[in-house]
């Protein structure tokens, strides 16, 4: 690696690492150096910037553009002004150095004109603040004298580079600019220095906000509106949740994420919150991902739930016709179509924040770009006067042709993208596989079992909290099962599939099947699935969106085998659970399926807890053998393994079964015996 990339590599690692400096995504860094033309063996000076849609924390030699710095430069004769910069963006195409690395972002020209051999652009909550106070420019001048310079709001491009650069040029003493509504660039002669400046800015503006800000800058707290108790705004916040995530997905299904942060909870409790809120973020990349205004709940957090309901019932409405008319009032003939008039973020007083995306970490990251901005809004007031960009200029952003290309670069959603399930009894055997398949097929999984480190161990296995998470469940106690669920709503916004898998068995005679055999059985699979599928049932009719709920049932519900009348009598429970739940459920687009596996021996929790030597010891051949014995048995002879029956679940569940329900699928290998008639 060259030692200026390597560098430069360190360098945005520790940048995006710092949530001072930058937020997930935010800003670009570069470094310019020479090296070897491969071609004609002369020495090329370069260009190496972070590229388009990249995170600075996580930054790799990968993600990097790699231009040629005398072509990009060349490119100042051939502008054709600030009316047609746009065109400049595949003009960059052209200044590629090879293969050019990712694409280059819309700050390149930013990075190549300003003739300094290190240059960072942040985004820092101090840097905004004063970069949108009313008085922005002489707070600049009062801050840092000639060390920084300020630079007028101008929308990232060609000019914005051609800017910054004169302004460099005119003032040589100046370390970086602010740029207005915007964030900050700086610059060194190495990447030390660089850094240094970038965070010296940082530091000076942070350090005049905390001597001469006002400490209320969002006026005192309303009566009543002050943050409910922890267990109290959390069993709100899963109360209102699947709600609130139902409207937000009137136009395309979400993913959302709760916060219930200090820094949250203290904005919607003081009295300038609405007006503040109404004015809307101001950085690009704030309004990119939490889009221009939030949705704002204006009831206490002590109102009755169903008025509440009510209430963003109505202002879920009242905020589409307003993002409606903002799009009327700005688009032209050459504006994409309107993406969507949903808020992705909704601010409930005293119980906090939820935000949406297209996954989890689109969700969080939105949210925690909304908790930039209330830090920006803070800085801003506590000096001067919190005055955002323009609605006009927001609009050109947000429906910029770049930024569409941008989208429509993403990759293509995987099949359960946006899906957020429960799996019981997912820390082992199908429960396993069946939360490894559906996480893989692009669904929030939460792992829910009696063993939590078994559970934890698995949600770390699938990608961890964007992912995954685990929670600890008893499938036997209502309380337990309502917690479980709320712990998945939490975690992701909602709830979409539900897969009843927890179970376990044991091989007695009638005579020898005591009384306590026969609860054990049936309060974990047919008590514990009617529990998991009333209150999952109670969500999903809450959200409004569908959803599936899955039984992994046994071929035992239809075949009669010796030494097994509780486990078989407590499957055939579940099996019947089906049809009369996908009867009830219908009509909310609920559908309900199940599943008859047979013989799952490798992998599995129940056969390794004692019931596969039972089972082995009734059939006569040694325990290392079940699995081959019951393949044996079978039409296809294969022995059936977690992985098919979790492949099962996402057929169910996956897109082309859409119109299913009702329906027990046999994953079995083939016995006849157990054939649904």
């Amino acid at each position: 690696m060259h030692s200026e990339v390597q560098a430069l590599v360190a360098r945005s690692n520790r940048l995006g690492a710092d949530p001072t400096t930058t937020n997930y995504a935010g800003g670009n860094t570069s470094a310019k150096g020479r090296a070897t033309d491969p071609v004609t063996g002369a020495p090329v000076d370069l260009l190496w910037v972070k590229g388009s849609g990249g995170d600075l924390g996580t930054l790799t030699e990968a993600g990097l553009a790699v231009l040629r710095l005398d072509r990009l430069r060349a490119l100042v004769e051939v502008y054709p002004g600030v009316d047609r910069e746009d065109e400049m963006v595949t003009a960059l195409d052209y200044c590629l150095h090879g293969r050019g690395g990712t694409a280059p972002s819309i700050d390149t020209a930013m990075h190549g004109l300003v003739d300094a051999p290190h240059v960072d652009h942040l985004h820092p909550d101090a840097g905004i603040a004063i970069a949108t106070a009313a008085d922005g420019p002489a707070l600049v001048e009062e801050i840092f004298g000639d060390r920084v310079a300020w630079v007028p709001w101008r929308r990232p491009g060609f000019q914005l580079g051609l800017d910054i650069a004169a302004m460099a040029r005119a003032n040589p003493r100046a370390i970086g600019v602010i740029l207005g509504g915007h964030g900050i660039t700086a610059w060194g002669a190495t990447s030390e220095e660089c850094e240094h400046n970038s965070r010296e800015i940082i530091r000076a503006a942070q350090a005049h906000l905390d001597r001469r800000g006002r400490p209320e800058p969002f006026g005192p707290v309303i009566a009543g509106w002050a943050p409910l108790p922890v267990a109290e705004r959390r069993a709100r916040a899963a109360a209102l949740a699947p709600v609130i995530r139902g409207l937000v997905s009137t136009d395309r299904p979400q993913v959302g994420h709760y916060s219930d942060s200090d820094v949250v909870l203290d904005f919607v409790a003081r009295e300038r919150h609405p007006a503040l809120a109404a004015l809307g973020t101001s950085c690009p990349d704030h309004f990119l991902r939490t889009k221009v205004l939030p949705m704002v709940l204006d009831l206490p957090p002590t109102a009755p739930i169903e008025d509440t309901v009510a209430r963003l019932r109505e202002l879920h409405e009242a905020y589409r016709d307003d993002y409606r008319a903002y799009y009327e009032r700005h688009a032209d003939p050459t504006s994409p179509p309107m993406r969507g008039a949903d808020p992705a973020v909704v601010l409930v007083p005293g119980v906090g924040m939820f935000s949406y995306g297209a996954n989890k970490q689109a969700a969080r990251v939105a949210g925690e770009f909304y908790v930039n901005a209330i830090n920006v809004m803070r800085g801003a007031e506590s000096v001067s006067r919190y005055a955002p960009i323009d609605e006009a200029e927001k609009f050109r952003i947000e429906y910029w042709a770049l930024e569409e290309a941008k989208l429509a670069r993403m990759p293509e959603p995987k099949p359960l993208a946006t899906r957020i399930a429960v799996v019981t009894g997912a820390g082992s055997g199908i429960g396993r596989a069946t939360a490894k398949r559906l996480a893989a097929e692009g669904a929030c999984v939460a792992v829910a079992d009696r063993d939590a480190a078994a559970a934890e161990r698995v949600a770390a296995e699938l990608g961890g909290p964007d992912v995954a998470v685990a929670v600890v469940v008893d499938v036997t106690v209502a309380a337990a099962v309502a917690a479980a669920v709320d712990a998945a709503v939490l975690a992701f916004g909602g709830l979409d599939l539900v897969v009843n898998n927890a179970g376990l068995s044991l091989s007695k005679t009638l005579l020898e099947t005591t009384e306590e055999d026969w609860d054990s059985q049936h309060d974990v699979m047919a008590k514990g699935s009617f529990l998991v599928s009333r209150e999952a049932a109670r969500r999903l009719i809450e959200q409004g969106m569908g959803g599936d709920i899955v039984y992994i049932s046994s071929k035992n519900s239809l075949f009669a085998g010796p030494n097994n009348v509780a486990y078989g009598a407590a499957k055939a429970d579940q099996a019947h659970q089906v049809r009369l739940l996908a009867a009830e459920l219908g009509s909310h687009g609920i559908r309900v399926n199940g599943i008859n596996p047979d013989g799952v021996v490798r992998g599995s929790g129940i056969f390794a807890g004692g019931w596969g030597a039972e089972r082995a010891a009734v059939h006569g051949v040694p325990e290392e053998r079940l699995g081959e014995f019951y393949a044996q048995r079978t039409l296809l002879k294969r022995e059936v393994l977690p992985e098919h029956v979790a492949n099962a679940v996402f057929v169910l569940t996956g897109p082309d079964l859409s119109h299913t329900t009702g329906l027990h699928i046999p994953v079995d290998a083939g016995v006849a015996a157990a054939f649904l008639r």
